[in-house]
């Protein structure tokens, strides 16, 4: 079904959301401060909004993907909201998408907040998602339209859940490259050739490695961390090992060495004899 939708805000991402949706035959409104930003969605088919207020009557449905929260606050700030379903996609903190949850409520507006996990050029692409938070009936009513962006998950009720749970996932995300790059210095430092490392070697490893987690997190959520692999002395150990290598080898371990506090803090609470799912109660 055809929608009428408004996008403010034509960044990299903004501009590769209206993409989508006018692709999928939507009728999209668009609005940016700087409104060259616009022509080429123009040139695809999209209304031109000289205003935020404009673009915002123009369509029940209301895209916005700005710079941070305060940009989401100081545009629509005079903006009558009554009746309009607001998604915010912009990124933010938990505490930020409930203010502005119940900042839209009170001007008679229904709000959703997004947590997008892909860059622009995966939008409309099987592989991007993105999560959504909020009002469950406005979700409900606009699941259909948001397919054309990425792949819509509803997360609950609470408007702060989409964006934890994107920060959630990019905190593995910078957990898995800042493990690559030390690796990456490690081998460097010996003169192996990186892309056979990782192509042949780190990356496969890491795979088996990540189908792990779906184990620790019921370890995690049960709250038993026995373990039948290595246990935290011999985690404990084996970060010293790793270190005094990387020392020898003139690299810097200054990722690594935040892990091997915590797993030194939690030995000496005498839980050796935990698996590494036990950290996350040290944090």
């Amino acid at each position: 079904m055809s929608e009428n939708i408004s996008v403010l805000g034509l960044g990299l991402m903004g501009s590769a959301l209206a993409a989508s949706l006018i692709e999928a035959g939507h009728r999209v409104t668009v609005w940016n401060r700087s409104p060259a930003k616009a022509d080429p969605l123009v040139a695809k088919g999209a209304s031109r909004a000289a205003t935020p207020a404009e673009a915002v009557e123009a369509s029940p449905l209301v895209i916005v993907c700005l710079l941070d929260y305060p940009s989401v606050h100081e545009v629509l700030k005079d903006v009558p909201l009554e009746g309009r379903v607001v998604a915010n996609l912009t990124t933010g903190r938990p505490a930020e998408a409930r203010e502005t949850a119940a900042w839209v409520a009170e001007r008679g507006g229904d709000y959703l907040d997004g947590g997008i996990m892909a860059v622009p050029q995966m939008i409309a692409t099987p592989g991007a998602l993105i999560l959504y938070s909020g009002s469950q009936p406005a979700f409900d009513r606009y699941e259909q339209a948001f397919t054309a962006m990425a792949a819509p998950r509803y997360v609950g009720t609470d408007a702060g859940m989409a964006p934890l749970l994107d920060l959630a996932m990019l905190t593995g995300m910078y957990g898995q490259i800042a493990g690559f790059l030390e690796a990456a210095a490690l081998v460097t430092s010996a003169k192996y050739p990186l892309t056979d490392f990782t192509t042949d070697l780190l990356v496969p490893w890491l795979n088996a490695m990540a189908a792990q987690q779906p184990r620790w997190a019921e370890a995690i959520e049960a709250g038993d961390h026995r373990t039948e692999v290595s246990n935290l002395e011999v985690n404990r150990a084996g970060m010293e090992n790793l270190v005094r290598a990387f020392q020898e080898q003139g690299v810097k371990p200054d990722l690594l060495l935040p892990m091997k506090t915590v797993i030194d803090r939690r030995v000496a609470r005498g839980l050796a004899h935990e698996g590494l799912s036990g950290l996350v109660e040290e944090l």
